[in-house]
């Protein structure tokens, strides 16, 4: 298996099968097919197999997946079978809602730490984080070796927060700032802008 040839489109619906077969399991379901993951999720049976096919075999003909066995292979393709520290930058709305989620932990993440620059919030408690000046940030993170961060800080602010993270060794930066960022190549950046989704959607509904 080379990973580097496997398209990321691929890569993106992993997360994707790896929840609904969560969600088979929490029922009781031992076994699932192709079909039935495709009429879960939406995808064709075709498409699910083709995609599972670029990571070696997952099931027999006629007797589709074992579903906790095919739960483990798809935690050890995304490495989400140990669990990842993150840094959440930006305590406003948002940003408590992320760290009081309590989601993350079951699903191999975990917020470590949080930051933000307003003197009206450094230093108190959120959750059960004490909220870190952001004037720190580089030598916390690149301290705890924190390889993940959430960015929910304003539009202006998130390039410059942006390229600090880098700096101290973070890997992937989850972005709900409304901003693109430019960062090298290596860094895996994602967006989450409900605006964006949203005119996706209006485009489909009838005036």
């Amino acid at each position: 298996m080379r990973l580097e040839l496997i398209p990321d489109i691929v890569v993106g619906r992993l997360p994707r099968y790896l929840q609904t077969l969560h969600k088979m399991a929490g029922e009781g379901k031992q076994t699932t097919s192709s079909q039935e993951l495709g009429a879960e999720l939406g995808i064709s049976a075709a498409q699910i197999r083709k995609d599972l096919s670029f990571f070696g075999g997952f099931g027999k003909q006629g007797t589709g997946y074992a579903i906790s066995f095919l739960v483990e292979r798809l935690q050890e393709i995304l490495k989400v079978n140990q669990v990842w520290d993150i840094a959440l930058v930006g305590a406003g709305n948002l940003g408590k809602a992320i760290a009081q989620y309590q989601g993350f932990t079951n699903r191999g993440f975990r917020v470590v730490m949080v930051f933000d620059n307003d003197l009206a919030v450094i230093g108190t408690q959120l959750g059960k984080f004490t909220v870190q000046d952001s004037a720190g940030m580089l030598q916390a993170i690149r301290q705890a070796r924190v390889k993940i961060a959430m960015l929910t800080v304003p539009a202006l602010a998130a390039q410059k927060v942006a390229e600090i993270l880098v700096e101290a060794g973070v890997q992937a930066i989850l972005n709900y700032s409304p901003t693109a960022l430019t960062l090298p190549d290596e860094i895996q950046v994602e967006y989450i802008d409900p605006i964006l989704q949203l005119q996706h959607m209006t485009y489909y509904l009838k005036a």
